[in-house]
């Protein structure tokens, strides 16, 4: 190693970066770590929606899910082991996201420091949903946590492995309806932009795809923002109390 250095400084050539430290650094690296990240995170927002349907069967069978995810992977993982192996995951796929996209658009302010004369108003407007999206859900991620994880913004008397209780609390109140909703709608346009960037960034897009992969982007963020939307409207008009 010590050889290849010296070699390296006599030719002038500067070391090679090592092949990790070189991936993300690159564009393309940090991409890809959005890419694959996004998907992680698409796949447990199918899973949550379909655990959260289950406050239509009643507080009976969305008590039993929520006791359900403190054994899940048992008897060969420990009581809420998968759980916290599944927020670890999770939590490590948003921070890899967050700083990819924060890098990227400071590395795409520096490559243009003034703006373009002609705008691309679809790429523009992508970019932007895309970033105040991404803010919006970050802070929305917080407050969800502190609300029905660990109840330490919920209103009323937040009752641990009581979730439908807690839900239906959360719901009861504008605010926790107003920061919800918006939220969710966030989710869709993220889901919308980030599903095609996804797909072009790991090479499954090209022109014969384009319509498939767009029809499934529109799909996928309408199911997920209609699903997660329906909880809070299903309280508020009393159709789950």
């Amino acid at each position: 190693m010590a050889l290849a250095t010296k070699t390296e400084r006599r030719s002038g050539r500067p070391p090679s970066p090592a092949p990790t430290r070189g991936f993300w650094a690159s564009t393309i690296g940090k991409k890809t770590v959005m890419a694959v990240t996004g998907l992680i995170m698409l796949a447990y927002l199918v899973a949550h929606v379909a655990g959260n349907l289950k406050v239509f069967f009643g507080p009976e069978e969305f008590n039993a899910y929520g006791r359900w995810l403190r054994v899940m992977g048992a008897p060969v993982l420990h009581h809420h082991w998968g759980l916290w192996i599944a927020r670890t995951v999770l939590l490590a796929s948003v921070v890899a996201h967050a700083v990819s996209a924060y890098q990227l658009s400071r590395r795409d302010i520096k490559a243009r420091p003034t703006r373009y004369v002609h705008r691309r108003k679809g790429a523009s407007y992508a970019t932007r949903t895309m970033r105040w999206g991404g803010v919006i859900l970050a802070l929305f991620i917080v407050w969800h946590v502190l609300d029905l994880t660990t109840g330490t913004v919920h209103p009323g008397g937040f009752e641990e492995g009581r979730p439908y209780q807690n839900v239906v609390d959360t719901f009861s109140t504008w605010y926790g309806n107003v920061i919800y909703i918006v939220a969710m709608l966030a989710v869709g346009l993220h889901v919308r932009h980030g599903f095609w960037s996804a797909a072009q960034t790991l090479g499954v897009g090209n022109a014969r795809r384009e319509r498939l992969l767009k029809a499934t982007a529109n799909t996928l963020a309408l199911v997920l923002t209609a699903g997660f939307v329906s909880v809070p409207v299903a309280v508020m008009t009393g159709v789950v109390s």
